[in-house]
């Protein structure tokens, strides 16, 4: 077929998956003669069909899709005969040639990951003779976890007359192509507060961005000076200083959405980039809960560092519950067989009501749903409004209570929704990578019983850490054999770390973990009298060691290079148990926390500078370029 300028539309394809990216492109008449080219590359393949018109940032978005490694375009058009259809559920490609379920049709390309690159080549010699249809069936067969890249805004049709070929290309120029990538730099679905107050302008931001050179960490990295000086100002107080704390925390939150902005207009995706995102994320809000906990204390509030360290505590042990919680989900939706309760039960009634109410875009119920999960748009601006208004301890008391209710609302309704769907997510993974065990929890005796154990734990550090506040308070010290019995409850959920994590709550063990780890080491601070920023401190060391590790989980990245070194949630709490019996909790307080924080920034700097360095000098591997559609 011939477009208007009297050019095969192959040709034409060839040439825009070049100005796309690609390095090497080869126009092949059938899908066998991939296997040979596949065979030879040494990075990720882009296959398309002949019959597909496309802008070509349709095709530079597939190419430069962060969601995985095995991409899929997807289009809403009904399917014609040979094309099949497609059913995603969470961004995943669930069931392919399934018209009963079908939510799409396979929009004739497709970019396929390194490690995905022998089924590729199995898929092109079982589908000789048929097209990229057959292609793409057969590697979804190979059992390929492939994501969904849906177009919108922009234009992608396959075309098999030249009627069609007409009407597609006629659509295509009827689109400005830098316009909609534009818009297409916000997030499709995003939280009210971000909705409406800072993507109807922060594009633009973006763009001037993009025009200076301004890469998306440089924009991250601007957005945490705004943070830090949002918390010094809210530590100094004064009306005029909150007012100015509260504007920079504002502009500090758009700029924070500004770098995935920039990230996804420029297309300029990294592992590294991705990573100090969510670690900056939590360093600002964590930096101006200290800054909040130091103005209420200035202020007079004899309490204002122990908000702060409930705040922090709290916000991080959602973030973990939320981790798995989305690695359940994605879990179900490629098992969706696995969800086999009753669909009459609480559970399959709550899922069926979040369902229709996430597809009611712009409701009032779609609304509320986001907003009282308290995202983090929502606790920028409470935090911003509240002390440029009230001052630090409203901000930090407002931040604890709509968190503590956000926690319990979520909790409850995903802990229905989990025994609905029945998915053993822990079975996936690296679980004692995950749980953070340490050399201590691989040696303990076997109990089946993970979540349980884990539960009881962090109750026990939760009581020892009320009865060291009461000590504190009657004036007279915790005696050591209580912490010692601390340590020992809270010990009892390493006993679960070589059982299987096959329960459908096993999402909850490492938050749980988590919980008990820091309400232990918050109990020895109150109970040896540790000055409460220094409890601060060595808290906030153990939320970066644990960020780092749930961001390689969500960005498929190996575990921290010296993760070894970090002892492990057991033997942390093993060495902090000395130093409250010794009598020395300040010191072993601040030499544990000192010592992780030399390790975490050791690790960071071989895991994003050594290692890659080396492996740019590492000799190539004989082989074809990185990227070749066919």
């Amino acid at each position: 077929m011939t477009t208007e300028a009297g050019e095969r539309l192959a040709d034409r394809l060839a040439g825009q998956w070049r100005r796309a990216g690609a390095d090497e492109v080869r126009v092949v008449a059938d899908p066998s003669e991939l296997a040979d080219l596949v065979a030879a590359a040494t990075g990720p393949v882009l296959v398309s069909g002949a019959d597909l018109v496309a802008h070509t940032a349709v095709l530079k978005h597939l190419a430069t899709s962060p969601v995985g490694p095995t991409v899929a375009l997807v289009l809403t058009d009904p399917p014609a005969a040979g094309q099949v259809t497609v059913r995603e559920e969470r961004g995943q490609v669930v069931a392919v040639d399934d018209p009963a379920g079908a939510t799409g049709v396979f929009g004739g390309a497709l970019r396929v990951g390194v490690a995905d690159l022998p089924a590729l080549a199995a898929a092109a010699r079982t589908a000789a003779g048929g097209g990229i249809d057959r292609l793409f069936a057969d590697l979804a067969g190979c059992g390929t976890l492939t994501f969904a890249h849906r177009v919108r805004l922009l234009v992608a049709h396959r075309v098999g007359d030249p009627a069609e070929l007409a009407a597609a290309q006629a659509a295509v120029a009827a689109v400005d192509e830098d316009r909609a990538e534009l818009r297409l730099s916000v997030k499709e679905r995003d939280d009210f507060f971000t909705t409406f107050f800072v993507s109807t302008w922060s594009p633009h931001v973006a763009k001037a961005a993009a025009r200076i050179g301004l890469g998306p960490s440089g924009v991250t990295m601007i957005s945490v000076a705004f943070a830090v000086a949002a918390a010094v100002l809210f530590g100094v107080g004064g009306r005029p200083a909150l007012v100015a704390g509260g504007i920079l925390l504002y502009l500090g939150f758009v700029l924070d959405c500004v770098d995935g902005q920039l990230a996804r207009y420029t297309r300029h995706f990294s592992a590294w980039g991705g990573w100090l995102d969510t670690m900056a994320d939590r360093a600002k809000e964590y930096l101006v809960y200290a800054g909040l906990g130091y103005g209420a204390t200035h202020a007079g509030f004899r309490y204002g560092w122990a908000l702060a360290i409930a705040a922090m505590t709290l916000q991080t042990v959602r973030h973990m519950t939320d981790t798995w919680y989305g690695v359940l989900h994605d879990e179900a939706a490629r098992r969706p067989h696995a969800a086999t309760g009753d669909a009459g039960g609480l559970g399959g009634k709550l899922n069926a009501a979040s369902t229709k109410v996430q597809a009611d875009t712009g409701s009032v119920s779609y609304w509320l749903k986001r907003t009282v999960v308290f995202p983090i748009g929502e606790r920028w601006a409470l935090m911003a409004v509240a002390a440029a208004l009230f001052g630090p301890l409203v901000a930090l008391c407002a931040v604890l209570v709509w968190g503590v209710l956000a926690f319990a609302y979520t909790g409850a309704l995903r802990t229905l929704r989990a025994r609905w769907m029945r998915v053993p997510v822990l079975t996936t993974v690296d679980t004692g990578l995950h749980r953070d065990d340490g050399p201590l929890a691989r040696t303990m005796p076997v109990v089946r019983a993970p979540l349980a154990l884990a539960v009881a734990g962090a109750l026990g550090a939760a009581g020892l850490l009320l009865w060291a506040l009461l000590a504190v308070h009657a004036g007279h010290g915790l005696p050591a054999w209580a912490v010692a019995f601390g340590l020992v409850v809270l010990l009892g959920g390493a006993q679960g770390a070589r059982a299987a994590h096959g329960g459908p709550l096993g999402w909850l063990v490492p938050a749980a973990l988590r919980a008990g780890e820091y309400l232990f080491a918050i109990a020895v601070g109150v109970a040896g009298r540790v000055s409460p920023w220094l409890i601060f401190g060595y808290v906030f060391v153990l939320t970066l060691h644990h960020y780092d590790l749930t961001a390689r989980l969500e960005k498929r990245q190996a575990a921290p290079p010296l993760h070894a070194a970090t002892l492990g949630w057991e033997g942390r709490s093993v060495l902090l148990t000395i130093g409250s019996i010794a009598g020395i909790a300040s010191i072993a307080l601040a030499t544990l926390g000192t010592y992780l924080l030399v390790v975490f920034v050791a690790s960071v700097v071989l895991a994003w500078v050594v290692l890659p360095a080396r492996a740019r000098r590492a000799p190539a591997p004989v082989g074809g370029g990185g990227r070749s559609p066919g």
